[in-house]
């Protein structure tokens, strides 16, 4: 499970008002490619498109400067369970 604590979690959470149990299924249907996360969020309709481009925006302007193994590193983006 994703940690309430994760700077991405909070931002879907409280700056988009995303249901945790729709983050949950998101990511299960995103398996192991975390890429793939907002898309799925999407596909499944539990966000709109312009919440998709929010997202997006968020993750640019935010992750600019990092890589994404360093996110993982630092559980800037949720890691699936293994």
């Amino acid at each position: 499970m994703i940690s309430p604590n994760n700077a991405l979690f909070r931002f879907l959470r409280d700056g988009l008002s995303i249901p945790e149990t729709s983050i949950e299924s998101a990511l299960e249907h995103s398996e192991q490619d975390l890429s793939l996360f907002p898309i799925i969020l999407w596909q499944y309709k539990l966000i709109t498109l312009e919440q998709l481009d929010q997202i997006f925006d968020w993750l640019a302007t935010t992750y600019a400067n990092k890589d994404a193994d360093a996110l993982l590193s630092q559980q800037l983006i949720p890691k699936f369970p293994e």
